[in-house]
């Protein structure tokens, strides 16, 4: 009886109420927002690096040779010499040595040269078809497969660089062999092929240049090249380049010594996963920290204004609340009326606010996954956090209602009907 009371006396004024619980809404969406994507964020950054303990690649930033080689959001620091790349692959301290190999890809997704490791490192299986095993066959991963409506057999050109807008490579297909199972990691949104793929595609890219070109030294080099490539090209070719190598330590001291021995003795460097992440992360977790406290002032903002509308609901209703003491309505009653109108205030909002931060958490999964490929799930729910930001709201809502609570709770009823 007493909650359906003061939900009508909370629609009372609903211009006040609205307000209230748009502001409670507000700060509770940022902060499920947040919530859910910094865990989200957090542990699909970690478990993308799991199994890497050093990327090898060309010489520059070390965050960026991480975020292009590990998770494929960055343009790469340039290519290193697969002979020289080899020397460290076959080292006594490497358990395990993924190379790469970048250079194209098909309507938006990247096309990467690398072997069998690779879908092991991230535990996926083929799901259809089989594992490339010639060149120019791809193994195309789940997301691709879905977004693209691609099966088994089907064939494509591949676009020069990272752009979809690309130059395409028109004279070699690439043929699906397989579907890779569904990981919820970056495989998932690659198209996977050999290394030699890449390297014959471009060796094919510059015949066809050479072939533009009418002097004698362009007609030279594409003879030569058109000899080389009359058999498809092998791991074994000398002086060939590749992106980046993911290392994977027996001994772990080399996590320590190899960046400080390779930035000396070579025109590489060996960046570590783990410390550049722990970077982004405090980067990102400054701009989390900053939406969090605003957030909280939001929050705070609403329990002054639920505060400000209980109290003067309070001096409009002291009539009304004589006559109920007069009918045998306890203090206490009186009490928890405004008590509970407060909650259900806070509790419809933080009701809204969680949904209306799901919607926005959608709406960034959609652009983070066109730009970065990287999707996010608004339907999942953090229990402990969720549940402690359910309390902090509903805490809000006591304290705001503990004054005219009170003040209800000590109300004259002689001297208030004498007045009115």
């Amino acid at each position: 009886m007493i909650a359906k009371l003061a939900w009508r006396n909370i629609w009372f004024k609903p211009l006040n109420t609205l307000l209230s619980i748009i502001l409670l809404a507000s700060s509770v969406a940022i902060i499920t927002v947040l919530i859910l994507l910094q865990k989200q964020f957090e542990e699909k950054f970690s478990s993308n690096i799991d199994g890497v303990d050093l990327v090898l690649g060309a010489q520059g930033s070390p965050m960026q040779l991480i975020l292009s080689s590990v998770y494929h959001i960055d343009n790469p620091t340039g290519n290193i010499s697969y002979d020289s790349a080899k020397v460290w692959m076959n080292h006594p301290f490497i358990e395990k040595a993924i190379p790469l190999a970048f250079g194209d890809n098909y309507r938006g997704f990247k096309i990467v040269g690398t072997n069998s490791d690779y879908l092991e490192k991230y535990k996926a299986k083929i799901a259809k078809g089989k594992l490339f095993d010639k060149n120019f066959e791809v193994v195309v991963g789940s997301e691709v497969a879905q977004k693209l409506n691609l099966k088994v057999g089907d064939k494509f050109h591949g676009s020069h660089g990272d752009a979809a807008e690309g130059e395409v490579h028109e004279d070699i297909d690439y043929v699906i062999s397989g579907i890779a199972s569904s990981t919820g990691s970056v495989i998932d949104n690659l198209i996977l092929c050999n290394i030699p793929s890449v390297w014959q595609m471009h060796g094919t890219h510059e015949e066809e240049e050479g072939h533009v070109h009418e002097d004698g030294e362009h007609v030279h080099t594409e003879a030569c090249n058109h000899e080389h490539h009359e058999t498809d090209m092998t791991l074994d070719e000398p002086n060939m380049e590749i992106t980046a190598v993911l290392l994977k330590f027996r001994n772990k001291m080399g996590i320590v010594m190899w960046p400080r021995i390779i930035a000396q003795n070579t025109k590489m460097q060996a960046a570590s996963p783990a410390i550049e992440i722990n970077r982004l992360f405090s980067l990102f977790g400054i701009g989390l920290k900053a939406l969090e406290y605003l957030a909280y002032a939001i929050m705070l903002i609403s329990g002054i204004s639920i505060f400000i509308s209980l109290y003067n609901r309070l001096k409009e209703r002291k009539y009304e609340f004589a006559l109920m003491r007069i009918n045998g309505a306890s203090r206490l009653q009186l009490l928890t009326l405004i008590m509970i109108e407060s909650l259900i205030l806070c509790f419809v909002g933080f009701i809204f606010g969680t949904i209306f931060g799901r919607f926005a958490l959608g709406f960034i999964s959609n652009s983070a996954e066109d730009d970065f490929k990287m999707a996010f799930n608004p339907m999942e729910i953090v229990w402990q956090k969720e549940t402690m930001l359910l309390v902090a709201t509903l805490t809000v809502g006591i304290i705001a209602a503990l004054i005219p609570a009170v003040k209800a709770y000590q109300l004259n009823i002689s001297k208030t009907l004498a007045n009115a």
